[in-house]
């Protein structure tokens, strides 16, 4: 996977360390000459000093290679633009950017923006989790840290027709809840059954995300 981040404030520059630790391609462009110096020595990473806006930066990233795109300035103008910019580029899987003021959300909704994120409520894990666990539909970090929960569907077709309870609880992981046709929440009885594509709401332990992951949705 490639990944190009614009912007190497806190968010960009905390979410590539996230990434490139699970071993995934990183490039980061940033605007400011001395922060991209600065951050050049930090991460094991290309830095591009140059304006996102421009396409010959874009293409100097090779964003013709890229599978996502997130733009996480301070400055939602720079990323609305640039993830528009970046709607060009049809190998691009899934497109990120950052809002600042949520009044703008609207208009990269309008723009075609896939995803966007606040920085009033989330943080750059939750953004390495959209990336890197597609198959999750929602995630949310509980504690310490150290549980989540996740809204899952059944793809595993060992599982279809299974009674919840036969899997549910086990010591890494709960099944806390599945959503009828009509996505009225149901809390699992004896009698209640995965079906194909069902969603469920799984409470595990952080070091199980991935395996539970891959246990429901594969």
């Amino acid at each position: 996977m490639y990944v190009i981040i614009v912007g190497a404030g806190r968010v960009g520059l905390n979410l590539a360390n996230s990434l490139i630790k699970q071993g995934i391609t990183v490039t980061l462009i940033e605007n400011d000459e001395n922060k991209s110096e600065e951050v050049a020595n930090e991460v094991n990473a290309m830095v591009i000093h140059g304006d996102a806006t421009s396409i010959q930066i874009l293409e100097d990233a090779d964003i013709s290679e890229a599978d996502v795109f997130v733009a996480a300035t301070g400055h939602d103008t720079v990323n609305l633009l640039t993830s528009v910019l970046s709607q060009k580029y049809t190998n691009i899987q899934k497109r990120i950017a950052r809002v600042n003021d949520l009044e703008h959300v609207e208009a990269f909704n309008r723009a075609g923006i896939q995803i966007t994120v606040s920085p009033e409520s989330t943080v750059a894990t939750y953004l390495e989790r959209i990336i890197t666990r597609p198959k999750i539909a929602d995630l949310i970090v509980l504690g310490r840290g150290t549980t989540e929960l996740l809204d899952l569907k059944i793809e595993n077709k060992d599982l279809f027709g299974e009674y919840v309870l036969d899997h549910s609880p086990t010591e890494n992981f709960i099944v806390c809840a599945v959503y009828d046709e009509d996505n009225e929440l149901i809390i699992p009885q004896k009698d209640t059954k995965f079906s194909e594509n069902q969603k469920i709401s799984v409470l595990t332990k952080s070091d199980y995300v991935d395996e539970v992951t891959k246990f429901f949705a594969s």
